[in-house]
């Protein structure tokens, strides 16, 4: 299965399930971020781990720790408003790439709660970005 065919199959469940994943993600806070691709303009959805930081929803752009960042990372850099949908809400986000400290602070706190992002860290050289999602209006 792609990587495309998985995320849609990821979404669906969690629109079926009013922003519960199921399956092997049943344990993971899960939400989708849509976007607007940054040279096609094509609208694109990637459902992903978050924790909170007081009122924002972090998220890690570490491509399970491949040697770049996932394309939604350089589509949301692009075109910083997003929509994120979490649990059953639906609301329109900023995004913002973190610069440190703050960027190391936040990793380890998403990483002491879902320890597969040290093991991602761990397979790349590059620093993984982190960004915060923060509600708009």
């Amino acid at each position: 299965m792609s990587r495309t065919e998985y995320n849609k199959t990821v979404i669906d469940d969690f629109r079926a399930n009013k922003g519960i994943a199921t399956g092997a993600l049943a344990d993971m806070p899960l939400l989708i971020v849509t976007n607007k691709g940054a040279r096609t303009g094509l609208i694109r959805e990637n459902p992903l781990a978050y924790t909170m930081d007081k009122d924002r929803y972090i998220i890690i752009a570490s491509f399970a720790g491949a040697a770049h960042s996932p394309p939604w990372y350089h589509n949301v850099v692009a075109n910083p408003e997003v929509t994120v949908e979490v649990g059953e809400d639906k609301f329109i986000a900023k995004a913002e790439v973190m610069t440190e400290p703050e960027r190391t602070r936040l990793y380890v706190a998403m990483a002491e709660k879902m320890p597969v992002f040290t093991e991602y860290q761990s397979k790349t050289s590059r620093i993984i970005p982190v960004l915060a999602l923060t509600r708009v209006g």
